[in-house]
């Protein structure tokens, strides 16, 4: 069977979508290939779909065929037609009422004047000084061999060796727990892609040529990383540089090597490379790294990535020239114009060293809130609480000074398997995060996905508009197999820390209803199976008009509110918050959704129980004074917002 439809994923099938989308096609026995123009290729294979280049608002024709093909169809096509389908849901989806790419907020980089200096790609913003460490792993000089047909599959099992090697150092990379969530996104699909069945029966092929396992492996990955470099596509020329990276890991493996170990790079040092792998990038001391130059790469790069996500300064395709600047004793860079200086002047060194220190300056004037508690007029303590989507974001969230968890997603743990996880693997995770943070509460909310979130062990029908379909709370009270195993999970975590819950997309006061009784049975079912557990408060997400209109309704029935703005804002103003020519009616200032807000805080301050928010909205300093004097008593927030948020707070009081 086949089906044409447009394809509503944001930017189109990229790596990470690309590499999602392959994982979900690989749950079904049925062929599948995608076709666009006159081409079809493997759905399977996650190089040939990112080499068909499919942008987003095309047209594409799926085919499948096999016991399965309907299932298939099915779930494939509303991938398709999702615009957040497969960004960031190997760490985290991206919540709706969460930047998509939360990150520290990079130094100010004004033009330097002093010199031309070197011009390359502005990757990240920010300015740069210190010596140089450079990274040039030597080359793979190794000699071709020749098989006889005696030694071919020897060669071969050495080949797949090499790639279960790999596969498994990123995994272990994956499951260390030092990645940002950003950062295990790239190197997760930079594993799937070490995997890709076309490009493996390519190199198995190349071995059955008589070539050596390191020559195909060569030849494959050379070959296809011209292919993506002669694309017209700037982003999907940057996948070049992945391609080649992995081929190099790969043939390292076979050789018994590693790369250059950047684990002896010293404190604030420009880190210069010709290229540097994503994966080997992502596992170096980053906060010690004060700027990143690179030969290679391009804005859409990995490195750029990972820069911006930490907030590293860098620049990249200086081309050649980076030999040169290898050889500098200092460097110095901004990031916003893509400039670099080798050995900079005592004039220009004064120049940058005089605005780092004024940035520094500013960071510190931040730093000292990280520990303040705001506390209203009344003596009641504002809360400001960290959003969250994985255990990896614990540490960055603490050292911030978040007074707790304000959200708490749990699709990562469903998202990361091909099967729904057990009540103990739930357990462990809610028990880690509540420990952390104790006494502190930590909020978290209830398996919130759709057809818009694939999921292993979860069927979504088709849905011309998953966004308002069969989802959140709609779909955990129509699946208490999938329900009862979360929430019992939460009741045993409660035990050891503060813990709360809270519903997502809820539209009636039936819904708590039905979620109370489920939680009765949760505690029956854990009293006969003898496992301590504990209670917890029950609260629901303020994201759809309805929760607002009978918000008095509901503050009766629960112990808080949290208001999701992002959502919250698209469904009151019917605004599509991912549609460029809507975005002006996407404002949470509107005067529309600042009435929503108000008449939810009313019914929760008539009622007594908490109101806050987790929304983008809760970290903009423009906006935080309105939601105090509405009665807002928490508000929870990227972690590198929380100081800036804290002093924000404080001001606004202080003038009340």
């Amino acid at each position: 069977m086949e089906h044409m439809t447009i394809v509503r994923v944001r930017e189109g099938l990229h790596a990470r979508p690309a590499t999602q989308f392959v994982k979900l096609a690989k749950q079904f026995d049925s062929n599948i290939e995608l076709v666009s123009g006159d081409r079809a290729i493997s759905a399977k294979s996650a190089v040939k779909l990112m080499l068909l280049a499919v942008k987003e608002n095309q047209t594409v024709t799926l085919r499948a065929t096999g016991s399965d093909e309907a299932a298939a169809m099915e779930a494939l096509i509303s991938f398709l037609e999702n615009p957040d389908a497969g960004l960031d849901t190997d760490t985290g989806h991206a919540d709706a009422n969460e930047p998509v790419a939360a990150r520290p907020e990079p130094i100010a980089a004004p033009e330097i004047a002093s010199s031309d200096g070197l011009k390359g790609i502005a990757a990240s913003d920010g300015l740069a000084l210190g010596p140089v460490f450079a990274y040039f792993p030597p080359s793979l000089d190794y000699p071709a061999r020749s098989l006889g047909a005696a030694d071919i599959e020897p060669e071969i099992l050495r080949l797949k060796a090499a790639i279960a090697t790999v596969q498994a150092r990123m995994q272990a990379s994956l499951a260390s727990g030092t990645l940002s969530t950003a950062d295990q996104g790239i190197i997760s699909a930079l594993s799937d892609l070490v995997g890709d069945e076309v490009m493996i029966s390519e190199m198995i092929e190349t071995i059955r040529l008589g070539n050596d396992a390191v020559t195909a492996a060569r030849v494959v990955t050379d070959g296809t990383a011209a292919a993506f470099a002669n694309m017209v596509d700037v982003y999907f020329n940057a996948r070049a540089d992945d391609v080649l990276a992995i081929g190099r890991q790969i043939m390292l493996a076979l050789l018994g090597k590693r790369d250059m170990d950047l684990s002896a790079m010293p404190q604030g040092a420009i880190l210069v490379a010709d290229d540097i792998g994503a994966f080997d990038l992502a596992q170096a001391p980053l906060k010690r790294i004060a700027g990143i130059i690179c030969g290679r790469g391009g804005a859409t790069s990995h490195i750029a990535i990972i820069a911006r996500t930490h907030g590293i300064p860098a620049v990249v395709g200086i081309g050649s020239a980076v030999q040169q600047l290898a050889e500098a004793t200092e460097l110095a860079l901004d990031g916003e114009q893509g400039r670099v200086f080798a050995n900079p002047t005592a004039d220009l060194r004064a120049d940058i060293a005089a605005r780092l220190t004024r940035a520094k300056a500013e960071l510190e004037d931040l730093s000292r809130f990280r520990e303040t508690i705001p506390r209203n007029r009344d003596g009641v303590v504002i809360e400001v609480a960290a959003n969250l989507g994985s255990l990896e974001e614990i540490e960055a969230a603490r050292e911030s000074g978040a007074m707790g968890v304000g959200l708490f997603r749990t699709e990562l743990l469903f998202m990361r398997q091909k099967t729904l996880p057990t009540e103990d693997a739930q357990f462990e995770m809610y028990r880690t995060l509540a420990e952390s943070f104790h006494p502190n509460p930590v909020i978290v909310r209830t398996l919130d996905v759709g057809g818009d979130k694939p999921v292993g062990g979860i069927h979504f029908p088709h849905e011309e508009n998953p966004f308002l379909g069969w989802r959140g709370i709609r779909m955990c009270l129509d699946r208490p197999d999938i329900f009862k195993p979360q929430l019992k999970a939460l009741l045993r975590a409660a035990v050891v820390g503060n813990v709360k819950v809270m519903l997502p997309m809820v539209s009636l006061v039936d819904e708590v209803h039905l979620t109370r009784t489920l939680i009765d049975e949760c505690r029956r079912d854990l009293d006969a199976e003898g496992k301590p557990h504990g209670t917890f408060q029950l609260g629901v997400m303020i994201e759809t008009p309805a929760a607002v209109f009978i918000a008095d309704a509901l503050a009766r029935e629960v112990d808080f509110f949290s208001i999701g703005t992002n959502d919250l804002t698209q469904y009151v103003m019917a605004a599509d918050r991912l549609n460029a020519s809507v975005a002006n009616l996407n404002d949470v200032g509107n005067d529309a959704v600042m009435t929503a807000i108000e008449m939810t805080a009313r019914a929760g301050a008539k009622a007594g129980i908490m109101v806050g928010m987790c929304g983008e909205a809760a970290g903009n300093p423009k906006l935080i004074p309105q939601f105090l004097a509405m009665g807002l008593t928490e508000l929870s927030m990227s972690p590198s917002l929380i100081p800036r948020a804290k002093k924000c707070i404080i001001e606004a009081l202080s003038v009340d």
